[in-house]
């Protein structure tokens, strides 16, 4: 709303050329400011917007608020091609908040252009080729075309020259070119005009082409060349060389190639050198056998074989020693036993080595330096039979052979001839040992102590034995007799590689106390033995046993403190304690301490006595029952100290005593147990297969079940038919119920019954025919008439009171067809 006029000049309307350079002025206006807008304008003059929309023009300052627009250059304003007119929207506003919006109408005008070349004329040189002999006719098609699309005119310089340019712009030529008389080249400046006179010029290069209308011919005379073996590629081996009589004032331009099929040689197509290309052996076939190589060198014109000459050279190759002598395999593994004479023969190297030059000169070759370790054992008979033998005995147990198994030793072999070519051949020289001596226990006997509660697998100790041959051989162990028991064959196992020595089975020293042992240590094929002593530690391991260890039985009430209950006393007895360690205490169920054993210690039987009164008219007892556990100890005549480290081993008796109240004894409460039973399923892997037979039975099961319910199924659809029937059966037999069967006798006469009526039927569509009298009705047969009207007669006899009789005259007989049973009735004869 506060828009004020501040473009002065606008709006307005301004021209400018097509093709204006970037920067031309088109138009220029001022900024009005008001007098309360210190610093000018806010926002400069901008083109906001235009229509059409275009980037062809700017705004520039010229200062003290004067502007002008001009062009960018960007895009170019073209006449012909680009609107004829822009409306540009300027804006502005000064400090103060003011705005104008103004309209710059900018209308671009037409300018003469010149003629454009359009084709390849217009990027480049056009090169035209003519062929000499080709008769005069149009060579090139010149295309221009003028911006303001006015009629063209064509012309040609320089004059004198054998060629003419048509209104159309098509170039003719005027003569017939021959190439070794006239220019090869001409240069020609085609100018296209417009009306106005504008002109534009190109250059039109035409080539006049060499036609190649004679033979080539070699000028290499020789035909035999000969080149040594092994030339790296590159290597030239001749310089073939052939001229053309076209082209005798100037290098022929012949192409050069190798017809016959060959992979050694090839030549450069443009300057005949014939040269290596790849490796020639002639050590190998075929040239072992043929060193000749022929070749036929062809020579063209052009590369499409106008004309072409040929010629066949010959290459002999020569043989050099080239080749190492060599050895299959150059590898070599032999054995020998220690203790081998010296000279015997090893290994004849001449057998696996060869050299494959053809030359004889090149081929021979000898053995020497024999080196590596151990070489001073060994030999060669010569350099040139190349047979190994030993030069010494070898004792792989002697110190001065290091204990050493196998000796490596290289052979070389090498040409007689220049540049003496070598190769080295490796012989791995196995000594074998030989099994001397017999292994050795470092103790002939050996003592081991072991208690007789040690665990079973526990090893109680190692024994060692040595073989004196190189290498140590392997030695295994055995128990080769001793360590058995009436239980066990054998209670000991060693260890068949370290000699360790473990326990199978339980020692018991009060069974036996020592066992002896005989072990055995091999080498696969010399024996020796040493004696092994367990000496079995007695332990106490073995628990009081006290007879009896279960007793039941009935006290009075009443019963006198310090007797002995019931005369019951207990023996024991242990395998591995004096009677006197024994040690009596009640550990479970002695409650208010009733009970108590004597003697309790230092015996080996004892009594049970009672210790104190019982008292159930206070409340201070209410058991009646007492089930007590008795332990028994054997650690009586041990040291408090020695009870803390030796090994106690206890057994346990257990009484039920029941207390009998006095008749006159009230008893208030009534004494009892509950004994509490507890059961758990624990999965034991011995037992897999009670799930699977357990799932087993219950498919099975699951599968008669389904087939008891199939036959039941069956079984009742057999018995009971279906609703419907069985509704029928029941309604016959109770209308047979409610009236008695009577006799009813129908006579029916039919008199030539005569249809002489016909209708459709609206449900099948068939065609029947009906008795209009009686309404008797059948199917229609094909081609039959109509018959005249019948006359029919029906007789009734033994009716019943409720017209039973006449009902069963007007029914259908027995013997009609079914069909006529399915006739329709009146009302649907009258429908239709």
């Amino acid at each position: 709303g506060r828009r004020t006029q501040l473009l002065k000049g606008l709006p307005a309307t301004s021209t400018v050329e097509e093709n204006a350079a970037a920067g031309v002025s088109v138009y220029t206006f001022n900024v009005t400011v008001s007098p309360l807008s210190s610093e000018g304008v806010a926002i400069l003059p901008t083109i906001v917007n235009s229509n059409p929309l275009t980037e062809a023009f700017d705004i520039e300052s010229k200062g003290d608020l004067e502007y002008r627009v001009v062009t960018t250059g960007n895009p170019v304003l073209d006449y012909e091609t680009m609107p004829k007119s822009f409306d540009l929207q300027i804006f502005v506003e000064d400090t103060t908040g003011r705005t104008d919006l103004n309209i710059l109408t900018v209308q671009v005008t037409d300018k003469n252009e010149r003629p454009v070349f359009r084709g390849n004329m217009a990027i480049q040189t056009v090169t035209i080729y003519v062929l000499e002999g080709t008769p005069p006719e149009c060579i090139y098609q010149v295309d221009a075309a003028d911006p303001e699309n006015a009629e063209l005119k064509y012309s040609l310089l320089p004059a004198p020259v054998p060629f003419l340019v048509l209104e159309s712009g098509a170039i003719f030529s005027t003569k017939e070119f021959d190439y070794e008389k006239d220019p090869h080249c001409y240069f020609l400046n085609i100018t296209v005009t417009d009306p106005d006179g504008l002109n534009s010029t190109k250059t039109v290069n035409i080539n006049i082409i060499n036609i190649n209308d004679e033979r080539p011919y070699f000028t290499t005379k020789q035909r035999i060349y000969r080149i040594p073996e092994e030339q790296s590629p590159g290597t030239i081996v001749a310089n073939i060389t052939a001229k053309d009589p076209d082209d005798e004032d100037s290098p022929s331009r012949l192409f050069y190639s190798i017809q016959s099929s060959d992979r050694h040689f090839s030549i450069n197509p443009s300057t005949g050198v014939l040269q290596v290309t790849g490796r020639i052996d002639r050590d190998a076939l075929p040239l072992r056998l043929h060193p000749n190589i022929s070749l036929i060198v062809r020579v063209e014109d052009s590369p499409s074989g106008s004309h072409t000459s040929e010629m066949e050279i010959t290459i002999v190759i020569d043989d050099i020693n080239d080749n190492p002598p060599e050895c299959i395999p150059s590898t070599f593994r032999k054995e020998a036993n220690e203790n081998t004479a010296a000279g015997t023969f090893l290994l004849d190297l001449r057998n696996y080595c060869k050299d494959i030059d053809v030359d004889p000169s090149n081929n021979q070759f000898n053995f020497t330096g024999l080196s590596g370790f151990g070489s001073n054992n060994f030999a060669l008979e010569s350099t040139v039979s190349g047979r190994l033998v030993m030069t010494e005995s070898i004792d792989l147990e002697n110190p001065a052979n290091l204990g050493a198994e196998v000796y490596s030793l290289t052979v070389r072999v090498q040409d007689i001839a220049c540049p003496k070519y070598s190769n080295i051949i490796y012989i791995y020289i196995r000594i074998k040992p030989v099994n001397e001596f017999f292994p050795v226990f470092s103790n002939l006997s050996y003592e081991f102590n072991v208690p007789e509660i040690t665990k079973v697998g526990s090893s109680i100790g190692r024994v060692n034995a040595r073989d004196k041959d190189w290498s140590h051989s392997v030695i295994t162990y055995s128990i080769v007799a001793g360590g058995g028991t009436k239980d066990y064959t054998n209670i000991f196992w060693i260890s068949p590689t370290k000699g360790d020595v473990k326990i199978l089975a339980r020692l018991d020293y009060e069974t036996t106390q020592k066992h002896i042992l005989t072990v055995q240590a091999s080498d696969q094929e010399k024996t020796g033995t040493a004696s092994v002593t367990v000496n079995v530690l007695e332990v106490n391991d073995e628990e009081p046993v006290c007879s009896p260890n279960f007793y039941s039985f009935r006290i009075p009430v009443s019963l006198a403190v310090g007797t002995n209950i019931n005369g019951f006393r207990i023996e024991c007895q242990d395998r591995d304690s004096d009677p006197r360690s024994f040690r009596y205490f009640i550990d479970e169920g002695n409650v208010n301490n009733h009970f108590t054993f004597s003697p309790s210690a230092g015996s080996n039987t004892s009594r049970l006595i009672l210790a104190s009164r019982f008292d159930y008219d206070s409340g201070l007892d209410t058991n009646w029952i007492y089930r007590l556990r008795v332990c028994i100890t054997d650690d009586n005549l041990l040291s408090a100290r020695d009870k803390t480290t030796d090994l106690i081993k206890t057994g346990t008796v257990t009484l039920n005593i029941r207390v009998i109240p006095n008749p006159t004894t009230v008893i208030t409460t009534t004494p009892g147990f509950t004994v509490v039973t507890k059961r758990e399923n624990l999965y034991s892997e011995s037992a897999w297969y009670v799930p699977f037979v357990v799932t087993l039975g219950s498919l099975l099961l699951l599968g008669l079940l389904g087939y008891l319910g199939f036959l039941l199924v069956t079984w009742a659809r057999t018995c009971c038919p279906p609703a419907g029937k069985a509704d029928d059966v029941l309604l016959i037999n109770a209308a047979e119920k409610k009236k008695p069967k009577k006799e009813v006798i129908v006579t029916m006469t039919k008199l030539n019954t005569v249809f002489d009526g016909e209708a459709r039927d609206p449900v099948t569509g068939k065609m029947y025919e009906f008795n209009t009298r009686s309404g008797a009705r059948r199917w229609k047969k094909s081609n039959e008439p109509l018959q005249p009207a019948p006359a029919m007669q029906v007789t009734s006899s033994a009716t019943d009171d409720s017209g039973q009789g006449t009902d069963r005259a007007d029914a259908p007989s027995k013997k009609e067809p079914s069909e006529k049973r399915k006739e329709p009735t009146a009302e649907a004869k009258t429908a239709a």
